[in-house]
């Protein structure tokens, strides 16, 4: 009885034993990671997606690799050509070769450090050579160097580098500062020249209109005299067909009366008018009108003065001239 029950503990424990051993050596390793197999602490075989079996006691997996895309954030701090403290961002993003899985388990002991160092290495080396305005422009070629660099070292260790972007860059404080009040004085300078180039050619519109408007005005008041000046004629012949023996000075004077009430009239219809007329009684038509005349009367006086001096002088040397030739 003693027997069975010692038996029946043995079995048990082999049985607990034996399924320890398979369950441990039982392992499933996730979609785009691959697990690496060591035997006795060498290097055995690498395993794919999928579940996998150990030789118990003798194989372990000694580590997994993601092939995923990883992406490493690099913070440099570095100096520009004309001595400007900035810091850059840099993001690397990378992932482990397929076929290099070995050589990216084994030959790095930390690949993080090893991306970092190399970045601070080119970015330190390429920024110096620039002034703090190119660097924002030329981040894109910075981007470049730390890429080409990386993916010629780090090939070697098994890793792919797939693109580096420069993703911000920080002046100090009082640099990004200088940088604004800079930026918004040569934007106002621009503004400035805008608005005054857009006030020039408002007032040259303005004075070409101007211009224009006069002309028209000088038409119109042109035509307008015309018409004055030929229904003054008109009423003026009208008046003496109805008075044959009137003066002209006097039919003139009726005529210049009349006109005037009439512009008397029109201003006072029209309250908002601010004109002044010149002379303002009556009687002083009489006097603009005598001398208007007089004025003319002196200007014909004059020419005929002009015509009789010149007539003389024509006549005294034609006579001087036939002196000289009865002379000879």
């Amino acid at each position: 009885m003693i027997n069975n029950d010692v038996f029946i503990y043995v079995g048990v424990f082999v049985l607990v034993v034996v399924f320890i051993t398979i369950t441990s050596s039982l392992f499933i390793v996730e979609q785009q990671k691959v697990a690496l197999i060591e035997r006795l602490g060498k290097f055995s075989r690498i395993s794919g997606a999928g579940l996998h079996f150990l030789t118990p006691f003798i194989e372990k997996v000694s580590g997994v690799i993601s092939l995923r895309i990883k992406q490493l954030d690099v913070l440099v701090e570095t100096k520009t050509q004309d001595n400007v403290f900035i810091d850059i961002m840099v993001s690397v993003q990378y992932k482990v070769l397929p076929n290099k899985v070995y050589e990216a388990f084994y030959t790095l002991d930390n690949a993080e450090k090893q991306i970092q160092s190399f970045v601070f290495d080119v970015v330190r080396a390429r920024v110096p050579l620039i002034d703090l305005d190119d660097v924002f422009s030329k981040k894109d070629e910075i981007a470049i160097s730390v890429k080409d660099e990386l993916q010629e070292v780090m090939n070697n260790f098994g890793y792919n580098i797939i693109k580096t972007l420069v993703t911000d860059i920080k002046p100090d404080s009082r640099v990004k500062t200088a940088m604004n009040e800079i930026n918004e004085a040569q934007r106002l300078r621009v503004a400035s020249m805008e608005r005054g180039e857009a006030e020039k050619i408002l007032k040259v519109k303005q004075a070409e209109a101007e211009a224009e408007s006069k002309i028209l005005q000088g038409k119109g008041m042109a035509g307008q005299r015309r018409a004055i000046m030929d229904g003054l004629r008109e009423s003026l012949d009208e008046f003496q067909k109805q008075i044959g023996d009137a003066d002209p000075h006097d039919a003139m004077t009726l005529i210049m009366m009349a006109q005037y009430f009439d512009t008397i009239k029109d201003l006072g219809l029209h309250s908002n008018q601010n004109t002044i007329l010149i002379p303002h009684s009556p009687g002083g038509m009489n006097d603009l009108f005598n001398q208007i005349r007089n004025s003319i009367i002196t200007g014909n006086k004059m020419s005929d003065d002009m015509n009789s001096n010149t007539s003389e002088k024509k006549s005294t040397k034609k006579s001087t001239s036939a002196s000289n030739f009865s002379k000879y």
